[in-house]
């Protein structure tokens, strides 16, 4: 149901599973298992993952916080875009590289649930892509302190959000990592 209609092809897409950013985050480690079942059962499906790494004040490039976890390997020859803004297609080489992949379905994982996943759904969307979130390959850390829900709220709210999100043309949905079935448009 894309609406780039020259882009049969899927994508995952993994968002900042960096060491920095999922430290403190909600049920870190099955999240983090969850990212790694989508990234196995893609590159079994023959379907391009695409890593997605921000950087700022305290994910310096090169330094152990901005490092994608050590549970999560990119493989030789994934691509790896870095990021500044929130929606990983801000300033980046993100379309391009969904371009040459001609990938207009994305599946997306990762972290914040809250920021950089809900800015990249709607940035992948606004942008004529479908967009599937793996509903348990993704979290936050908590924000009470600054008024936000709890985070195991602000994720549900997250797949409840997405999976009722609706655009002309296009399809979004959240599926847990154990139903990701790459053959299934």
């Amino acid at each position: 149901m894309t609406t780039l209609s020259d882009r049969p092809a899927t994508a995952l897409l993994v968002v900042d599973a960096q060491a920095g950013v999922v430290a403190g985050a909600f049920a870190r480690d099955a999240v983090v298992a969850a990212i790694n079942t989508a990234v196995k059962k893609a590159r079994a499906a023959g379907v391009p993952v695409i890593w997605v790494r921000h950087a700022n004040a305290h994910l310096t490039p090169g330094g152990k916080a901005w490092q994608i976890v050590p549970e999560l390997s990119p493989a030789l020859g994934e691509t790896m875009i870095e990021k500044l803004y929130p929606d990983a297609f801000e300033e980046t080489g993100l379309e391009e590289a969904l371009a040459r992949e001609k990938a207009g379905r994305l599946i997306v994982a990762g972290a914040q649930s809250d920021e950089c996943i809900r800015a990249t759904l709607h940035g992948a969307i606004a942008r004529g892509y479908d967009v599937i979130l793996v509903g348990d390959a993704h979290t936050t850390e908590d924000q009470t302190a600054w008024g936000a829900p709890p985070p195991d709220k602000v994720i549900a709210h997250t797949n409840l959000y997405w999976a009722n999100h609706r655009a002309p043309g296009r399809a979004t949905g959240v599926v847990k990592a154990a139903e990701l079935d790459f053959g299934v448009a």
